[in-house]
C-alpha cells in the first residue's frame, strides 16, 4: 500500500483485546495508512462491569489505558484514551437494576469523575458522556444532561475535550451553551457519529462518503471516525477500521487537500491540543 504523506486520525473508536480484533484491526489500520487512534472504552457492561459504585468503572478505564499503550506499540504514530460513560448505561440502571432516575445520575456523576482522575494525571486524553439517542422518561432525560453537565463541568476543569453520544442532529447550540455556562469552550465539545453538518460541537463525523464530503466543503473544523466497535457478535454494525484511511485517499484523490489537514492535523490540535505531525515516528 502506497504511503500517505499525513496523519491519520481515527477519532472515536472501541478495541478489546480479549474478545474482538484487537490488534489486529490496529494493523490492518496502519497497513491502510492510519497512524492515530482515539480509543474510547467500550460501554462498562460490554467488559463485565455492573457497577454499584464509582470506583467499580476503574476497570473499564485501566482495560482501555493497556489497550491503547499495546495499540501505540504498532501505530507509526500513537492512540489516546477517552475515558467516561456510555449515556445508555442509565437505562440499563433504571429498566434493569432497580435504580431511580437519580441514582443513577449520582453514580454515573461519579463515574465521570473517575474518569478525570485518570485525564488529570495525564493517563487519557479526554472524557466521553452523552444522553440516549432514544425516547427515554422526563425523569431519566434530565437526569442524562444532568451528567453530561457535570461532563462539561470536569472538562472544564481539566481543560479537557468532552465526546458525547447524542441523538442525531445538525444543531445541538443548547448543548454547547451548557457547556459555556460552566466554562468548556464549545470547540472543546466534540458530537460523536456526527453527519457531515452541524451547528454547535465540533462533529467527529462517520466516515461514509456523503458525510465526509459534505464535511469537506463546509470549511469548520471536523474529525473523522468509525465507531469501530470491535464486537464479534455484532461484525459490520458500523464502520471497519481501515474506513478512515480509506477515506483520506479518497478524498485526497478529489482535491480535498485541506479538508484532510483540517480533520488530522489543524482540529486535533485545536480540539485535543495533540500534534499528530509531531508525534508521527
Amino acid at each position: 500500500m502506497e504511503p500517505l504523506d499525513t496523519p491519520v486520525l481515527d477519532n472515536h473508536m472501541h478495541l478489546d483485546l480479549e474478545h474482538g480484533q484487537g490488534l489486529s484491526a490496529v494493523n490492518d489500520f496502519v497497513h491502510m495508512g492510519g497512524t492515530h487512534l482515539l480509543v474510547v472504552n467500550k460501554p462498562s457492561w460490554h467488559l463485565g462491569v455492573e457497577a454499584d459504585e464509582p470506583a467499580a468503572f476503574a476497570h473499564v478505564f485501566e482495560t482501555t489505558i493497556d489497550a491503547v499503550a499495546d495499540a501505540t506499540e504498532l501505530l507509526p504514530g500513537r492512540g489516546w484514551p477517552v475515558l467516561g460513560v456510555h449515556p445508555g448505561l442509565i437505562s440499563r440502571l433504571v429498566d434493569e437494576r432497580g435504580f431511580t432516575p437519580e441514582d443513577a445520575e449520582s453514580l454515573m456523576r461519579g463515574a465521570i469523575d473517575v474518569a478525570a482522575t485518570y485525564v488529570d494525571r495525564g493517563d487519557a486524553l479526554a472524557l466521553k458522556s452523552g444522553r440516549p439517542h432514544y425516547e427515554v422518561t422526563d425523569a431519566v432525560w434530565e437526569a442524562s444532561n444532568n451528567v453530561m453537565k457535570h461532563a462539561f463541568k470536569r472538562g472544564a476543569e481539566l481543560d479537557c475535550a468532552v465526546q458525547l453520544h447524542t441523538e442525531a442532529s445538525e444543531d445541538l447550540t443548547e448543548i454547547t451553551a451548557w457547556a459555556a455556562d460552566r466554562g468548556l469552550s464549545p470547540h472543546k465539545v466534540v458530537k460523536h457519529y456526527a453527519g457531515g453538518r452541524l451547528a454547535g460541537p465540533t462533529p467527529s463525523v462517520m466516515s461514509n462518503k456523503s458525510d465526509i464530503e459534505t464535511a469537506a466543503t463546509e470549511d469548520a473544523p471536523f474529525l473523522m471516525e468509525t465507531d469501530f466497535i470491535d464486537d464479534p457478535d455484532r461484525p459490520g454494525a458500523v464502520l471497519g477500521l481501515k474506513t478512515v484511511p480509506r477515506r483520506v485517499r479518497w478524498l485526497l484523490g478529489e482535491g480535498y487537500d485541506e479538508a484532510v489537514r483540517n480533520a488530522h492535523i489543524d482540529t486535533p490540535k485545536k480540539v485535543y491540543d495533540i500534534n499528530t505531525e509531531g508525534t508521527l515516528g
